[in-house]
């Protein structure tokens, strides 16, 4: 494992942990787990390495929410 790919994971799990708080009445931790990691992978290598905390955290929550108004 790079140090890359360990930065990467650390900002994956911090995401998926706040959301799945935020989201915790609502959906699953599993449900919010697949969400983020499927951002990740569309984001991975499509912007710079330093925006993805932010980019996978705006992706996903608002995948979340799209979930929510499709339940």
């Amino acid at each position: 494992m790079t140090v890359h790919d360990h930065h990467t994971d650390d900002i994956t799990d911090e995401v998926r942990q706040w959301l799945s708080r935020e989201f915790a009445s609502s959906l699953t931790e599993s449900a919010v787990s697949d969400i983020v990691c499927a951002a990740h992978a569309e984001l991975e290598g499509q912007i710079k390495p330093d925006a993805m905390g932010e980019m996978l955290h705006r992706l996903a929550r608002f995948r979340v929410l799209r979930t929510l108004e499709g339940q």
